[in-house]
């Protein structure tokens, strides 16, 4: 008697051949090729409401500046800057990267830190500079765009360490920081014209430079720190909300004229100046 091959299911339970279900057979079109099913491009919600956020900041920005209530703009610029610092991390933690939210991400920047703090410094300082006061503040924007475009465009060859110019967020901290604390010590931004003027220069001039900022992108706050660190991480906390206007303004003059001392510092070591090469410093490609 001729023996059937049965097949064990991982029950225990054993099938004829002839009885196993058939495989569906894959759709095909009226050629007779058969037809690949693509999964649908979707928009992930969590990483790009953080985006929407904070280009709502700046929208808010320019309409508190509009307002002439420039303490509430300023602040808004501020709060842009702590959610795009979010919207990056939660798409890498939760693994929700995608083309649209870095295209979305460059578009909001472009918003809350380079057409809104040039609109806001303008309206409080530099309308009464005339033709002065509203080119600086085209050259602070433009700076902004060339800014974020060439940060994109050289992503993959610059060194992870630092950053190609004064990056964007940090020069829309330095104007609106201004505003912010000359408007908390009540100057009116007339009497502040020429200190402005040039504040809003050297913001859009350096982010187009070649000046190395150091990213912190090399910091991993997933490892074991010393006691020490989360005492200073306090300290700061406290130091900034005793008095947010100085401490925050005060923190990014020094980081905004840190490029210079690295700058340098790295010629005078006679380490490479330009953070935009295909070998790093020990000789090794990089990828």
């Amino acid at each position: 008697m001729p023996t059937i091959r049965r097949r064990k299911t991982k029950a225990g339970i054993s099938f004829p051949k002839s009885l196993r279900r058939p495989k569906p057979a894959a759709p095909v079109d009226e050629s007779g090729q058969v037809v690949v099913r693509r999964r649908s491009r979707g928009i992930y919600l969590l990483p790009n409401a953080f985006t929407t956020a904070a280009l709502f900041c700046g929208f808010y920005a320019i309409v508190m500046a509009m307002n002439l209530k420039f303490d509430y703009a300023s602040i808004a610029i501020f709060v842009a800057m702590v959610l795009d610092s979010l919207d990056g991390r939660v798409a890498r933690m939760t693994n929700t990267q995608s083309e649209f939210g870095a295209q979305y991400d460059s578009l909001s920047d472009m918003v809350s830190f380079g057409a809104a703090p040039a609109l806001v410094v303008y309206e409080w300082s530099l309308r009464g500079m005339g033709k002065l006061g509203w080119l600086a503040a085209f050259v602070y924007c433009a700076g902004g765009a060339l800014r974020l475009a060439r940060f994109n465009t050289n992503i993959a060859v610059v060194d992870k360490r630092y950053f190609q110019g004064l990056p964007s967020p940090a020069a829309a901290a330095l104007v609106a920081g201004f505003v912010w604390l000359m408007d908390d010590l009540r100057f009116a931004g007339t009497d502040l014209s020429w200190a402005a003027w040039v504040i809003t220069l050297y913001a859009g001039i350096t982010m187009v430079t070649n000046v190395p900022f150091y990213s912190f992108k090399d910091v991993n706050f997933r490892k074991p720190v010393p006691f020490i660190a989360a005492l200073l991480v306090v300290v700061a906390l406290v130091a900034i909300s005793s008095d947010p206007s100085k401490v925050l303004f005060g923190l990014f003059v020094l980081y905004g004229l840190s490029g210079y001392g690295v700058y340098i510092w790295r010629r005078v070591k006679g380490k490479p100046v330009s953070i935009v090469q295909t070998k790093d410093e020990h000789g090794d490609e990089t990828h």
